[in-house]
């Protein structure tokens, strides 16, 4: 082994970058890429785990210039918890998918970034792609690079800060990630408004977006009882959200009156609730997030009847929790868009790819890449094909 490679719980766990590259460069079998081990997601890797919850620590966080650079392997609570402290915050409201997955661990502020994982608010703030402004990763043969900077500035060359989010370890490893931060708002309000049906809420949710009062959330719940909710957030400062929310209110009154809330511990749970997919936690069978235009998903969900599901992003995002073994691409025919399996098991997985199929030229061009980055096949060898 490696110096500066110790394994922890039967994974291989770096200690530094340096460590990593002669790991990589010398390895001679696949590696299952995993942060915080909390998102299982993807055909199953056969191969030795290699984490980077070692690779950890704040190595520049500037406040005044909303900038944050942190080790891949940092806990994303903790990178919270930094900057809450400040008062701000990640603006693309990252998921936890462990009550969803049925996973420990914590995740990893890397996971995040190779996921693109994001919440809610990326229906206005936008992607964690978005806010990535460099990233240092290993590739396949042992190799550090190094793409964009800590500051936030344009720069030239190929943009694989982009490129590296949502590849899910297949063309390296992170080490570290530089990201482009925001202050909190003063003030968040929810305003609920019951028992709408599907195309009811997604035209409410459409109506409250093309609206100029900047929602910065939008999701259809189902309840306990089996009702609905159809959920719209204001952010900001205390007195713009209040007046923002009554401005709403009589635009959307032909909906009815919504319940408002503004209790910060209340808001805060209910869209946790919506970030993490809480209705489906602990219930069986296969989830799916599906990607669709927002007016389309009212028929996504018509198709199968058998299943449960969740609007996000206006409708622009389902989640459908569907019987075992579900495979509902087909039955989508006709519906543009595409849809991830994110909740199966292992046979499931083999059986049903869980990412996308890629059009043609686009897997000639991803494979290209992964050859390119990781020409021995050694990083997460066949989880997104």
């Amino acid at each position: 082994m490696a110096s500066g490679n110790t394994i922890e719980n039967g994974a291989l766990a770096p200690e530094d970058e340096a460590a990593l590259a002669e790991l990589l460069a010398s390895a001679d079998g696949p590696l299952r890429i995993a942060g915080g081990g909390t998102r299982p997601i993807g055909r199953p890797v056969r191969g030795r785990v290699l984490t980077t919850r070692r690779l950890s620590g704040v190595s520049l966080y500037e406040p005044g210039a909303l900038t944050l650079v942190v080790g891949a392997g940092t806990p994303l609570a903790e990178v919270e918890a930094l900057l809450a402290a400040e008062g701000q915050r990640l603006p693309f409201e990252p998921m936890d998918h462990r009550g969803l997955l049925g996973t420990t661990g914590e995740p990893t502020i890397g996971g995040v970034a190779a996921a693109n994982v994001s919440g809610p608010r990326r229906v206005r703030a936008g992607a964690c792609r978005d806010f990535l402004l460099g990233v240092r990763f290993v590739d396949g043969t042992g190799t550090v690079v190094r793409s964009g900077g800590r500051v936030m500035k344009n720069v030239t060359g190929y943009d694989l800060v982009r490129l590296m989010a949502g590849s899910f370890g297949t063309l390296g490893v992170l080490t570290e990630v530089a990201f482009k931060v925001l202050p909190a708002p003063e003030l968040a309000a929810t305003l609920a408004f019951e028992g709408l049906d599907l195309r009811e809420a997604v035209l409410l949710m459409t109506r409250a977006l093309a609206s100029p009062w900047e929602v910065s959330g939008a999701a259809h719940v189902p309840g306990a009882d089996g009702t609905f909710r159809t959920l719209l957030r204001l952010e900001g400062f205390a007195d713009s959200v209040h007046y923002r929310a009554g401005r709403l209110a009589e635009r959307l009154s032909g909906f009815g009156a919504p319940e408002t809330d503004t209790e910060p511990a209340s808001v805060a749970a209910t869209w946790r609730e919506v970030r993490d997919v809480g209705p489906f936690h602990e219930r069986e069978g296969d989830v799916w997030r599906i990607s669709v235009k927002g007016t389309d998903a009212p028929e996504v969900a018509e198709r199968f009847p058998e299943a449960s599901f969740m609007f996000d992003w206006g409708g622009g995002l389902v989640w459908a929790l569907v019987p075992p073994g579900t495979e509902l691409r087909a039955r989508l025919d006709g519906i543009p868009g595409h849809a991830t399996l994110v909740r199966a098991d292992a046979t499931t997985r083999e059986r049903i790819a869980p990412f996308p199929p890629e059009p043609a030229a686009v897997a000639t061009l991803s494979e290209g890449l992964r050859r390119k980055f990781d020409p021995r096949g050694i990083l997460n060898p066949g989880l997104m094909t």
